[in-house]
């Protein structure tokens, strides 16, 4: 029997706000255990929460972003839960009236356009981190618990059971980070936890509508981990169905060193948490001016951004996708344009000799060293004729490691292209007398063999001429 997986993603985005959800702590990653902390994120008896008004802001603009019905009444409730790291013993979230509800984003996968559908986008407090003395909790003999994450701002982006592949889960994901970074709510630093998304996964014989009984995958933090959890739990969940097995609604755990799944406990379903309304916060009540004023504030998104460089610049879909991805990366594309470069020759440069320094180095876009307005103008000395691609992918590769301006590491290096007539002229004489065999060819009827020619030009000229110009003054010698 062929199955068909049915998977939704509830996504946890951390945002960047300076202080807390419920109180004034700092929100900054990487300090001292405990030290974040105050009576009212440790639930201390007697504290008033309060809420962060920042907080509900970045929540309407991320329903905004994802097209999402913004409810004018919403209230937080307590999700009650024992957890070593929730020090109150309940979590404040929202349950039956969350802020954002019936939104959608479209993906593009390699078969196709699809719209994944989002149930709800609810703001919730995060919890805080267990510390192992170990490199696991199995070897270690003593876990400490650090605070300083407990009340830090989430939203959860729940979406509809509308994926079936882990491809499309992933460019699901990598859609929401790319729209969370676009109007600059979270910082969406994964290496860091700033998003990460609980799994559901479940199979169903292909054709049938009734959904399966469902795992759910905790705290992916990766989208390589995302794909490859997704596609072990079906591989499982399949060889257990046809085994004649029975799937077990459960939470489980990715090993990503392992490349499984483990099972951890029984899954809980919204009645086993005892929701109950958060009698210490007031209802929030948002009105339409509020939510329009947002909206006006948000930036061009993603699809729009894209749909712009295709028809402005006349780039393809998949570069002007790739460029898109990232905020980063399409204002550094803006930035480069600005120059009065070509928009297509900044985004061949972008997407080859730049992207592959970045995956060399090991480095984000906002790190490199050959910033946009360098970058874009070595691609104006490309358009003036001044140097070659050829030329230019020397001068990018000194750019790298020097600070000067690509004009003087042109001059500096002796790197001008040639484009005297004369001098051109003698080295394609000489060309053509020394290679009589690649002329005979060409002349024969094998335009290719005109390539070795221009080939032993370029090497006499160490690659300075101009080779438009040699390829016409080869052509015109050759009639």
């Amino acid at each position: 029997m062929n199955y068909e997986a049915v998977i939704g993603l509830e996504i946890h985005c951390e945002l960047k706000t300076k202080t807390k959800i419920f109180c004034g702590c700092a929100t900054g990653f990487g300090a001292e255990q405990n030290t974040h902390v105050c009576p009212v994120c440790l639930g201390l008896p007697g504290v008033l929460p309060t809420i962060n008004k920042r907080v509900v802001e970045f929540a309407i603009k991320a329903g905004l972003a994802t097209n999402c019905e913004i409810n004018k009444y919403s209230k937080f409730d307590r999700k009650n839960y024992y957890y070593p790291d929730l020090p109150k013993n309940w979590q404040t979230s929202q349950y039956d009236l969350p802020i954002c509800e019936h939104g959608y984003v479209d993906i593009d996968t390699s078969t196709g356009k699809h719209r994944v559908r989002l149930t709800r986008i609810h703001m919730e407090e995060d919890a805080g981190k267990l510390v192992h003395s170990g490199t696991t909790i199995k070897d270690s003999i003593s876990s400490d618990v650090d605070y300083n994450r407990t009340g830090v701002p989430l939203l959860e982006i729940v979406s509809e059971p509308d994926m079936h592949t882990a491809e499309e889960a992933r460019v699901y994901m990598e859609k929401i980070k790319a729209i969370m970074e676009y109007i600059d709510v979270s910082n969406c630093r994964m290496e860091e936890g700033n998003l990460r998304a609980d799994v559901n996964v479940s199979i169903r014989p292909e054709g049938t509508t009734e959904l399966g009984t469902r795992t759910e995958m905790k705290n992916i933090n990766s989208f390589k981990s995302l794909e490859d959890a997704i596609n072990y739990e079906i591989e499982r969940q399949t060889e257990v169905l046809e085994d004649g097995g029975h799937i077990v609604q459960e939470t489980r755990t990715y090993d990503a060193d392992r490349g499984i799944t483990l099972s951890m406990r029984s899954k809980e379903n919204a009645h086993d948490y005892r929701y109950m309304p958060e009698p210490d916060l007031p209802p929030i009540i948002t009105s339409d001016e509020t939510i329009e004023k947002y909206r006006a504030e948000l930036p061009e998104l993603p699809d729009a951004r894209r749909a712009r460089y295709e028809k402005d610049y006349g780039l393809g879909d998949y570069d002007a996708a790739m460029i898109t991805s990232t905020r980063a990366m399409a204002e550094y594309y803006d930035a480069v344009i600005a120059t009065g470069a070509d928009p297509k020759l900044a985004a061949n440069w972008m997407m080859s000799d730049l992207s592959k320094k970045l995956n060399e180095e090991g480095i984000t876009i906002e790190k490199s060293p050959v910033d946009a307005q360098r970058l874009g103008e070595m691609i104006q000395l490309i358009m003036k004729d001044t140097i070659s691609g050829k030329i230019a992918k020397k001068v990018f590769t000194e750019m790298w490691t020097n600070p000067d301006a690509p004009e003087k590491i042109v001059k500096d290096k002796g790197l001008v292209q040639i484009t005297d007539t004369g001098a051109i002229e003698s080295a394609v004489d000489a060309a053509i007398a020394a290679n009589p065999k690649a002329v005979a060819e060409y002349q024969g009827g094998k335009k290719k063999a005109i390539g070795a020619l221009v080939g032993q030009v370029m090497k006499a000229t160490k690659g300075k001429a101009n080779p438009q110009m040699v390829n016409k003054m080869l052509v015109e010698k050759l009639k």
